[in-house]
């Protein structure tokens, strides 16, 4: 509602014009209307319609119903769905502080101007990110094979027995292998432009001081990327906890190591195609969600508070 000031008296006591009423303009929501059309339809409209499935149940007999909160009630109960669960999370503990260092020393190399083909080194590293998911773990899937791959043809050329890397024991650091060598790339991307932006002056005055390259690292680098690192653990966060294609697909490989709820979202993916079961697959997609919602936020709080 827009509330009209009063008439001013002017001096010769007659009233003053009021302001012309300005008029709405659309201008503005005719440049954010199409965004907000496409943002309604491909993620609001999907987690409303995941919501309202995983209030109801499917039964052979009596046909669908509403069941409240017995799905999270289930999901909360499920040894299949934590064990998935906590996989994933030794998964997150292990595997992404191994990639961001990784990435981290390999931006700093490339940032210190010592490194000889910085250029070449920059896209050799960035380059298996550029490869699909699926065929990297093809090909690591072959290499890992005991029976056909090259840990089998160096048992047979050496005369020894490596460890399985598909075994139970060792698939899931075989998976974390196949991410680190994907994602380091991304993340050392993220690094090295961050490294690029800090103030040459700080440079020039440390050098000035005399400080030694580690004292500049750890002093004025690593204080002035922690955005970057941040940013780039969430993101790591977020899709360790959406593990799925690399498991998946090197399932056939190791039927005996990797079940169908291997991850939270293999076990989503198997009990929706394969068990029928969309109501409670949306209840585990919604409970993982939330979950994975609540670490990256507590990732955020927490770096934001060490900045301040």
């Amino acid at each position: 509602m827009t509330v009209l000031a009063p008439p001013t008296i002017s001096r010769t006591g007659q009233a003053a014009p009021r302001p012309p009423r300005r008029r709405r303009s659309w201008t503005g929501w005719a440049f954010v209307g199409p965004f907000m059309a496409v943002f309604a339809f491909v993620f609001v409209a999907p987690i409303a319609y995941a919501l309202y499935l995983s209030v109801f149940r499917t039964r052979l007999i009596g046909g669908t119903s509403f069941v409240g909160l017995e799905n999270y009630q289930q999901a909360f109960t499920d040894p299949q769905f934590w064990s998935a669960t906590w996989r994933v999370t030794l998964f997150l503990l292990v595997q992404v502080p191994i990639m961001l260092f990784l990435a981290l020393l390999v931006a700093l190399a490339i940032d210190s101007g010592r490194l000889y083909g910085k250029a070449f080194f920059r896209v050799a590293v960035f380059m298996p990110y550029a490869v699909p998911a699926v065929v990297a773990t093809l090909m690591w899937g072959f290499m890992y094979g005991s029976r056909f791959g090259l840990i089998g043809n160096i048992n047979d050329a050496l005369g020894v027995m490596l460890p399985d890397p598909l075994s139970p024991d060792l698939v899931l650091a075989s998976i974390g292998n196949i991410v680190t060598w994907e994602f380091v790339g991304y993340n050392m991307l993220i690094f090295y432009s961050a490294l690029q932006v800090v103030p040459k002056s700080l440079y020039e005055a440390a050098e000035l001081d005399g400080a030694s390259q580690l004292q500049v690292i750890r002093s004025i680098k690593i204080p002035a990327i922690k955005g970057a690192l941040l940013i780039a653990t969430i993101f790591s966060i977020i899709g360790s906890f959406q593990l799925f294609n690399e498991p998946s697909i090197l399932q056939s490989l190791a039927p005996n190591a990797i079940t169908t709820y291997f991850t939270p979202n293999m076990y989503a993916y198997s009990l929706s195609f394969s068990g029928q079961q969309y109501n409670y697959s949306a209840t585990v997609a919604i409970v993982m969600g939330v979950l994975t919602m609540i670490v990256a936020y507590a990732v955020q709080l927490r770096g934001t508070r060490k900045d301040r």
